[in-house]
């Protein structure tokens, strides 16, 4: 094996653990009751961009797609 798969490797099981870490600091999606009152619109909901859950599935997005790049280059047998 050479230095770069090897490299891409480690890479893809850091990108791995990663992003099960940050997955699993996500709130749930589910709203309860108060999605039928109308009482998820706060605050919080109207910035969700700004806010912590936002930066988190904004890393989410970004990692997944660094491991299927990963995964991709892996898979070609270049290195």
């Amino acid at each position: 094996m050479s230095i770069i798969r090897w490299i891409l490797v480690i890479a893809l099981i850091a990108v791995c653990i990663t992003m099960t870490v940050v997955i699993l600091m996500q709130e749930g999606r589910s709203q309860g009751l108060g999605a039928i009152s109308g009482a998820a619109e706060t605050y919080w909901g109207k910035n969700k961009g700004r806010s912590m859950e936002g930066f988190l599935e904004k890393f989410t997005k970004g990692l997944c797609v660094a491991f299927f790049i990963l995964a991709i280059l892996l898979d070609t047998q270049l290195f």
